[in-house]
């Protein structure tokens, strides 16, 4: 027989490696808390200086006033250090909350023991409680404890100093403390929520870009494996039929002819089902059934193990909005059975229920990691991944179990029906 022509493999693209994404939400997330952390800071020192000016203390106005202007020169020097400090540099932001602590301590000392027939620090005191929100818009909940634990220690023993001149029973000193550590402790939970849904967000971009780049040489692998699925089917058989045409023409051996008819016929069937594949004809002609049939018996054929259909639950005349992405979705498991499984049987189950589709797809074979569609992504493999994040779409899930042995795939859809099969063509 003639030697078959060498199909050259196709090469695909090299994707250039990616900033990490979760890195890059975080970075972004860490700059708005540092904004607004300065925002936050501006409203501080405008609520000191309005204090002096409404609320002014009887005696130690000057000593307020300096510790005042060097605090807003202070402000302004942060302000304009994290306009154009890097990314690395802004994790040090936190420290200069630090300042605001001392500044607030320093002036309800000063204004409390000074002149303890003022208001002055009973209104400076209020601020201490704007400083846990300044500490919460970090992303990292244990600086944020670093700074709110300082922050109610200083508000307690400023309170405890100024206590007697202020003639405030203990009971008094006590409960401010404690709502001063509840909004602490709330600042700090919230510093940590915010966290986990950068981390969230963060997994879903990474996700989605590493989907984007397989997508991009997605085209290049589907004619690879339809070059290699021709090469290795029907263009054997063709090439086989014209070397037994050539035998038939000069020996007339009856044989030959029937080698012939036998690789002509196997041919067309091969091209039938790659044609079939890439457009499911009988999906919509004789329904879902029978196309998944037609999937498990190539499968079958192709991993050389045996295949069982169960259609029981699912009407043949039946037709939903989801039949495409089962039949896709029904293709790539079986053919992950038949490259990977190494199994000997496999079991598709396609039924319908109360309004939800279900296809379950199980074997026999070495099984799957825990989480195989992240598994296949970390890999390189996209075909499970991009199936899931479908199904996700459409709003259903996806999941693997262990079977006994080998792996139980489940997949549930959401499926209104649509109808009957349409007309045949006469």
């Amino acid at each position: 027989m003639t030697s078959p022509e060498v199909v050259e493999p196709v090469v695909e693209p090299v994707v250039d490696p990616v900033v990490d994404p979760v890195v890059e939400v975080a970075v972004e997330h860490a700059r708005r808390g540092v904004r607004l952390q300065v925002a936050l800071r501006w409203v501080l020192l405008a609520f000191l200086v309005l204090t002096l000016v409404t609320v002014p203390p009887a005696a130690g106005r000057t000593a307020c006033v300096v510790i005042l202007a060097g605090y807003a020169l202070w402000t302004l020097t942060v302000a304009v250090w994290t306009r154009q400090a890097r990314a690395s540099d802004l994790r040090l932001a936190w420290l200069a909350l630090f300042v605001d602590v001392l500044v607030l301590g320093a002036l309800t000392l000063i204004t409390g023991i000074a002149t303890p027939d003022s208001w002055t620090s009973d209104v400076v005191t209020v601020g201490f409680l704007l400083v846990p929100v300044l500490a919460a818009t970090q992303l990292r909940p244990l600086v944020c404890a670093a700074v709110v634990v300082p922050t109610v220690l200083v508000y307690l023993v400023a309170g405890i100093a100024t206590r007697e001149s202020n003639v405030e029973p203990w009971a008094s000193v006590l409960l401010r403390t404690a709502i001063a550590a509840g909004v602490a402790a709330g600042c700090v939970g919230l510093s940590r929520i915010q966290r986990s849904r950068v981390r969230t967000i963060g997994g879903l971009v990474a996700t989605r870009t590493q989907l984007l780049a397989e997508l991009a040489g997605i085209e290049q692998r589907e004619r690879r494996e339809l070059s290699e699925h021709l090469h290795d089917g029907a263009l054997q058989y063709v090439l086989a039929a014209r070397h037994d045409l050539e035998d038939a023409r000069e020996s007339g051996d009856q044989e030959a002819f029937a080698r012939l008819e036998q690789a002509l016929g196997e041919s067309v069937r091969l091209l039938r089902s790659t044609v079939a594949e890439l457009h499911p004809a009988v999906l919509a002609r004789a329904g879902l059934p029978a196309a998944v049939r037609d999937l498990a018996r190539e499968a079958a054929a192709r991993g050389g193990f045996s295949a069982e259909v169960d259609t029981t639950g699912w009407p043949d005349d039946l037709r939903t909005p989801v039949d495409a992405l089962l039949f896709r979705t029904a293709r790539e498991l079986l053919a992950n059975v038949a490259e990977h499984a190494k199994a000997r049987t496999a079991t598709v189950t396609v039924s319908t229920v109360d309004g939800k589709a279900r296809l379950v797809v199980a074997d026999d074979g070495v099984g799957m990691p825990e989480r195989p569609a992240e598994e296949a992504l970390g890999r390189g493999h996209i075909g499970l991944a991009s199936h899931t994040v479908r199904i996700d779409a459409a709003g259903g899930r996806l999941w693997a179990e262990p079977g006994n042995p080998g792996t139980v795939m489940t997949v549930e859809l959401p499926c209104p029906p649509i109808g009957g099969p349409p007309a045949r063509p006469a």
